[in-house]
């Protein structure tokens, strides 16, 4: 690994764990929300009872504790960088009683699973920040039995998905930031049309198909939304930490208003896209 891809994966980690709690505070407000992504992936995963599936990049438990129900038979490794996260996915765990789930802390570049090893691999909203995108997929591709399929969700272009870019957008105006270098983990980074496919095919991966999902990120009121997002989004935090006081002042002003365009029925709505991805390993 290259030293900037290892101090981006050690950042990742650091900030990952950090902001474990505030996905745990609201995990039953994300799992509503992702869970047309999540529900995807699974099903291009075609899972069987007796499945072994690997979720990479699973943070706090999704897909990954929603497929263990449909492998009664099978089992799920939970992988992920930040050991905090996966701390809240086996309080998940343990409190659904779901037993055939275990965890496992590792990069996805570097799996720590012998070759062939499982029948399915799912990747929900991964792929965007792994510092080495190539040997990631190739890793899935290796711990995959011929046959399994490999599939993964990533978010889609930014005038996609208001939900994060209304807030980026608009704190990109208020601080001097300079533009990331090309590649950079980002939430837009695999989004350009054909990206993700190209990807799974260069990795060896037939029966390669993409399609998109999309559905609403709904909050009762502007200030929910600046909570939720302050809470969960990491890129939100790095951006609102460049800001000073007062320019924050003004970003969260300035969002508020921006929301009045997304009020229907009595909440704010904003479209949240993102593209499936799947591939089969010969």
């Amino acid at each position: 690994m290259s030293a900037s891809a290892e101090q981006i994966r050690d950042q990742q980690r650091s900030t990952w764990d950090e902001f474990s709690a505030g996905w745990r505070k609201w995990d039953a407000e994300i799992l509503g929300w992702h869970a047309p992504f999540g529900d995807a992936v699974i099903r291009e995963a075609g899972l069987r009872p007796d499945s072994v599936v690997l979720d990479v990049a699973a943070g706090t438990g999704e897909p990954g504790l929603t497929a263990a129900a449909l492998v009664p038979r099978g089992s799920v490794a939970l992988l992920d960088l930040s050991a905090g996260m996966l701390r809240v996915a086996s309080e998940k765990a343990a409190a659904r009683g779901v037993a055939n789930v275990h965890t496992a802390v590792g990069d996805a570049a570097s799996l720590p699973f012998e070759d062939g090893s499982f029948d399915a691999v799912l990747c929900r909203f991964g792929f965007m920040f792994f510092p080495r995108m190539t040997p990631a997929v190739g890793e899935m591709v290796r711990v995959a039995k011929p046959g399994a399929r490999i599939s993964a969700a990533v978010w889609g272009r930014a005038a996609e998905n208001p939900w994060a870019s209304l807030i980026l957008g608009t704190i990109a105006r208020h601080t001097e930031l300079p533009p990331p270098p090309p590649g950079t983990p980002g939430l837009f980074r695999c989004a350009a049309q054909g990206f993700m496919g190209r990807l799974f095919r260069e990795a060896g991966l037939v029966d390669v198909s993409e399609r998109k999902v999309s559905t609403d990120l709904v909050k009762a009121s502007p200030e929910l939304y600046w909570e939720f997002m302050t809470d969960i989004a990491t890129t939100v935090a790095v951006g609102l930490a460049r800001a000073d006081r007062e320019s924050r002042e003004l970003i969260r002003s300035d969002i508020f208003q921006l929301l009045g365009r997304y009020e229907h029925d009595g909440a704010i709505r904003l479209r949240s896209t993102a593209t499936i991805v799947a591939g089969t390993r010969v």
